[in-house]
């Protein structure tokens, strides 16, 4: 197996299926079908998701709120939405455990390294929630940095598009897709793949990302098979 650990990154925005706001029930079903295909074919499984869905730092910011503040009610926003995908997966029959790097201590454990690579040793999912715990940070920092505590061996970042573009192909007709590109090519040509905080732990950290199309059902378990699905990014 070429990836036993890997850290699932989700959108919060991709949550909400065909709505405007919050969470569609049959795409948050449709996400723990898929993830419960990976994780009893062996793969160790950590997610982390956003909180888009639901509120954005970044909004609070136009409307003149102070950006720390903001930025940790993004945090509980992402809390809301590992709940939800918790709740969906153990419907599915697959053993979580929620991690939080804000102590709430009624509805998940805090975030202990060594816990969280025992749960997943021990076949649990672990979902990260409420980022990294810490203002000016996002998700995809967060994601980037849990993947590395943990040493998982890959990060896959479940997007709507099937992969990395030379521009968005919801735009641009004429975007060629990349099936690799190396993190100094990404640089290079100004692609948007994740935050460049982010993007610069995974580099750092010989991280290897993989940006794919989740809202297909069978992407992942494909994709962790071996099949030419997404974009690979790596050194």
């Amino acid at each position: 197996m070429k990836y036993k650990r890997i850290l699932l990154k989700l959108s919060g925005e991709s949550l909400m299926g065909t709505k405007q706001f919050g969470i569609d029930n049959q795409r948050i079903s449709s996400y723990a079908e898929q993830i419960k295909g990976i994780h009893e074919s062996g793969h160790e499984v950590a997610i982390v998701i956003g909180g888009g869905n639901i509120f954005r730092g970044v909004q609070a910011e136009e409307g003149g709120m102070d950006r720390t503040h903001g930025d940790y009610m993004g945090m509980l926003a992402t809390m809301i939405n590992s709940m939800a995908l918790q709740a969906a997966l153990e419907s599915h029959g697959v053993h979580t455990r929620l991690q939080s790097a804000i102590e709430m201590k009624a509805i998940a454990e805090p975030f202990i390294r060594r816990k969280a690579v025992r749960h997943l040793e021990k076949g649990r999912v672990v979902i990260f929630g409420a980022g990294t715990g810490n203002p000016f940070f996002t998700t995809d920092s967060a994601a980037s940095l849990r993947a590395i505590e943990i040493n998982a061996d890959i990060i896959l970042k479940g997007t709507r598009v099937d992969g990395i573009y030379s521009a968005d192909p919801e735009k641009d007709k004429n975007a060629t897709k990349y099936d690799t590109i190396t993190f100094d090519e990404v640089y290079k040509l100004g692609l948007n793949v994740m935050d460049l905080t982010a993007f610069t732990l995974c580099k750092e950290n010989d991280l290897p990302i993989v940006v794919f199309d989740m809202d297909t059902p069978g992407n992942l378990e494909k994709l962790l098979s071996g099949a030419n699905i997404g974009t690979l990014v790596s050194n």
